[in-house]
């Protein structure tokens, strides 16, 4: 999916992918694009549990870890803004448009080179002084961040390193949403590799040297690899210069302030549950943070996978609403809901059932203990209950933006959720230390998700709350049986790797023989999307 053409001329992979009422079989090509790209994002999900596990035993669960936890924040938030959700939900939309304006044709210069000429150098430049700033004000934003640590020096050294993640997450971001929305996939879903690579690398060599620091270097390091896995099929696609007229303001029209505005606070309101936890986290003894970064890092792996398949669909979601093609908007919707709820739930069940054999295994070594492996499995199971709330926030808040219209509705949303989790927080932080801030996420999470539901139907996507809901019962009952099995196996067979295998084999299969008996449609539409992903056994 990741060609090296020129925009895609009619009957290549994008465009029946991209373009409503196709001839062609748009599932089948969905699935391998889905496949394709999930199968990058596990090795890069299985690179980033190298990076923890490099970090987990040379540092522990420590001060030092805690410090480079609290200036990861930086990247975590950059990520999330300007890598997926906030550029994509912005420039997916942008990029559908321009690309429907040229397939109409009647344009002086081609609409995707003007929109890029219009709106990359500004984002460059406002992206360059906001990466500044944050070097500059570190200790401010480290005091704002954790102001219960009793040294912050080390956090502001790794959060100056970091810093320079503003910029170039925004340019990897950029050309990421650009070959999405021309059906290049491949691409995108490789820069984590890249990424993790840096940070491991720089992390193994010089430690010794820099402690900590050297892991917040890797960052910086590794994010200038993500912009050279994109920049060659970025140029590529770009088609030649055409015309010679003015192209400013072509990209305003797109990307004004009134729809920037709403993605970005929204963006941030999601981001900032991170921000509360770590607030809240830092009043703890030491190695909280680090006890919830390990048990969020792999809990969030099912999230990750089951979102795929709604970064694959965004780009036809929206082009059908460019089109007008509101019904298959809303079919599209519906469908990758109960799909990617189905995926997350089969992963919750695996996290349940399997939590401390999974942090045994990947974690308990060097500096990081059995007491270590223990918290961290209660904060995982914990947090694992808001995994859902998390799937159906980040896969419901695609539609709301696939118009490239303003719309307040979701940071609404998102707004009521983290007032949820900053009360609950703050009432189950003392008597539940790390577990009651896991669990004041996912409730607040969960209310997000239900409100974003509720609310789509009538301003975005017509989707029917009820046939949603409907659809992730059976599943949610699945994996209540999963999770119970598997948690029965870890605790029955003896040592850690045999316990987490055995837990592996049956979660999935008491999953779905669940599903099966309760007449789960999505757990065959799981099985049909991985024979679409795999015709033939090839």
């Amino acid at each position: 999916m990741s060609g090296t053409t020129t925009d895609p001329a009619p009957g290549t992979t994008a465009d029946k992918l991209s373009t409503p009422g196709a001839r062609t079989r748009p599932g089948r090509l969905l699935a391998r694009a889905a496949g394709g790209a999930a199968g990058l994002t596990v090795v890069a999900a299985l690179l980033g549990l190298v990076r923890d596990q490099a970090i987990a035993r040379l540092f522990g669960a420590s001060h030092a870890s805690d410090a480079f936890l609290i200036a990861w924040t930086v990247p975590e938030m950059a990520a999330t803004l300007l890598i997926e959700d906030g550029m994509a939900l912005l420039l997916v939309p942008a990029f559908s448009l321009a690309l429907t304006r040229r397939a109409a044709g009647g344009h002086t210069q081609d609409p995707v080179r003007a929109l890029v000429a219009d709106t990359l150098p500004r984002l460059f430049a406002a992206l360059a002084c906001a990466g500044g700033l944050l070097v500059w004000g570190a200790p401010w934003a480290v005091g704002v961040l954790a102001p219960g640590l009793d040294d912050p020096r080390l956090a502001v050294d790794c959060t100056r390193l970091t810093a320079v993640t503003v910029l170039t997450f925004g340019i990897t971001g950029y050309f990421s949403a650009a070959l999405r929305a021309h059906g290049r996939f491949l691409a995108p879903a490789g820069v984590y590799i890249a990424y993790n690579i840096g940070i491991i690398g720089m992390t193994l060599a010089l430690h010794t040297v820099w402690g900590v620091r050297a892991a917040a270097a890797g960052v910086a390091v590794g994010s200038l690899l993500m912009i050279l896995t994109l920049l060659p099929a970025f140029v590529r696609l770009m088609p030649g210069r055409g015309g010679r007229r003015s192209v400013r303001g072509e990209g305003s029209a797109l990307l004004g302030a009134t729809v920037l505005a709403p993605v970005i606070l929204f963006v941030v309101s999601r981001q900032s549950q991170v921000f509360v936890e770590r607030f809240l986290a830092s009043s703890l003894p030491d190695g909280a943070i680090s006890h919830l970064n390990y048990a969020q890092k792999v809990a969030q792996l099912p999230m990750v996978l089951s979102m795929m398949i709604c970064t694959v669909t965004f780009p036809v979601v929206a082009r059908a609403m460019a089109a007008g093609d509101r019904e298959g908007a809303r079919r599209r919707v519906e469908r990758d809901l109960a799909l990617a709820g189905t995926v997350v739930l089969l992963g919750t069940a695996a996290v349940l059932g399997c939590a401390p054999r999974i942090v045994e295994v990947l974690f308990q070594r060097g500096a990081f203990d059995a007491a270590d492996t223990a918290a961290t499995a209660g904060v995982m199971r914990v947090y694992a209950l808001g995994l859902l709330g998390h799937t159906l926030v980040g896969a419901l808040c695609r539609p709301f933006f696939s118009a490239g219209r303003p719309t307040w509705y979701p940071l609404g949303a998102m707004g009521a959720g983290l007032l949820v989790t900053t009360v609950a927080g703050l009432l189950l932080t003392g008597p539940f230390g790390v577990e009651g801030i896991a669990a004041a996420n996912a409730v607040g999470i969960s209310t997000a998700a239900l409100l974003m539901l509720l609310g789509l139907g009538t301003r975005a996507v017509a989707v029917r709350p009820r046939a949603v809901a409907l659809s992730l019962a059976r599943p949610v009952a699945a994996a209540a049986v999963a999770a119970a099995a598997g948690r029965l196996a870890t605790d029955l067979v003896p040592g850690p790797v045999s316990g987490l295998a055995a837990g592996c084999l049956l979660v999935p299969l008491a999953f779905l023989l669940t599903g099966l008996a309760l007449r789960a449609p999505e757990a065959v539409h799981l099985l049909a999307l991985i024979r679409q992903r795999f015709p033939h056994g090839r």
